[in-house]
């Protein structure tokens, strides 16, 4: 290596090599525009304003100290493939939680890109939204950005249109349905928490895996501490790591399952947030099976159909949340946003772990006004 890349951190190797190609392409001293920092309105209206990639052309290169990330079990969004970036300001860094989302400093710039299958070649995508969740000022923002069919450039949409999004999976099944991009005050079903916008993916127990950066695979707690965007986490073995829900080798069918729920549900079912009221809280670190609904009877939209309870051990037929998990209706589908489509493999998972819990040992007894 050369001196000057001994003085590079590892994650800005690869924005060099991307400067370095780029220079003699030109045949001059290129350089690249440092991504923007904007805490308050009004912000770019063009993803490229915030100079956070290099050219969009349909892909996605991150620019110097875009550092992209992955969770171990991600939400699910109608299949979506999607990319995720952090950029933090020079010189601050996130705070290490053990449980909840990291402290992340003003100025912070969370990125995730969906995209879906683009038809004419192997492992092309096509763009449908980036979506910017930026630690301003007063607080956390989220920014939309509709990336447009050239994929040349995604604008900054506060309200914007369903997609149609049509594609052929990996078995040549082809998919059609709309996708719905939630506009900027949706944002606030998610990620409000007592009436403030949090980020909900990057905690410890989710961050705590391996990633193929470019310059190889490294822990991605490691890098961050590395690159200088986080302080204060322990080695890997001694933070917590959640179970990939589709990934046995991870971790046994319970551990699978609430990490599932912890990803896909518990930002809204957990105290404090939009359906906190509701006593149904399915965060990872909730304890017993009461706290997920063993044999309540749900407060919020009603019964659906003849069902009575939440959750009965050893009867996903007969358990609200399994039911909501496979309605494509509006009100009685969860999550109630941001997805269009049944996620049949997540659904397939909490199926077989309502089935394992033992009927027996929990019996849900019957209201009076249904013992019919």
């Amino acid at each position: 290596m050369t001196p000057l890349l001994n003085r590079l951190t590892v994650p800005r190797v690869r924005a060099f090599t991307v400067l370095l190609y780029l220079a003699i392409l030109s045949g001059c001293h290129a350089k690249l525009e440092p991504v923007k920092s904007s805490v308050e309105g009004p912000f770019p209206e063009k993803l490229s304003g915030w100079h956070l990639f290099v050219g969009l052309n349909g892909t996605l290169q991150p620019n110097e100290g875009v550092l992209p990330y992955d969770l171990n079990t991600p939400l699910f969004s109608d299949y979506a493939a999607k990319h995720r970036f952090v950029w933090i300001p020079p010189g601050t860094s996130a705070d290490y939680r053990e449980d909840g989302v990291f402290d992340f400093p003003i100025g912070t710039i969370l990125v995730k890109s969906f995209a879906f299958p683009a038809d004419g070649g192997k492992n092309r995508e096509k763009l449908i939204e980036t979506r910017l969740l930026v630690h301003g000022k007063s607080g956390w923002i989220g920014l939309p950005y509709v990336w447009n069919e050239s994929q040349t450039e995604a604008r900054l949409d506060l309200v914007p249109d369903p997609v149609a999004v049509s594609y052929a999976d990996s078995s040549g099944q082809r998919h059609a349905f709309t996708y719905f991009i939630p506009n900027a005050n949706e944002c606030k079903q998610c990620h409000e928490n007592s009436r403030v916008m949090l980020p909900i993916g990057p905690k410890a127990r989710n961050l705590n895996k391996d990633y193929v950066y470019a310059d190889g695979v490294a822990n991605q707690l490691v890098r961050w501490t590395q690159a200088g965007y986080l302080q204060g986490a322990p080695l890997p073995q001694a933070a917590p790591k959640v179970a990939k829900w589709d990934a046995p080798q991870s971790g046994n069918l319970e551990d699978r399952a609430r990490a599932y729920l912890d990803n896909n549900c518990a930002h809204c079912h957990q105290p404090g947030a939009g359906a906190g009221y509701t006593g149904f809280d399915l965060r990872l670190t909730a304890t017993g099976l009461n706290s997920l609904g063993l044999c309540k009877s749900p407060n919020s939209a009603g019964r659906i159909g003849n069902l009575i309870y939440d959750l009965v051990p050893g009867k996903p037929a007969e358990s609200i949340l399994v039911a909501r998990m496979e309605s494509v209706r509006p009100k009685e589908m969860m999550p109630q946003i941001g997805r269009s489509v049944v996620h049949q493999e997540g659904l397939a998972l909490i199926r077989e772990w309502v089935r394992s819990l033992p009927a027996d040992g929990a019996p849900c007894a019957m209201p009076i006004d249904s013992r019919k």
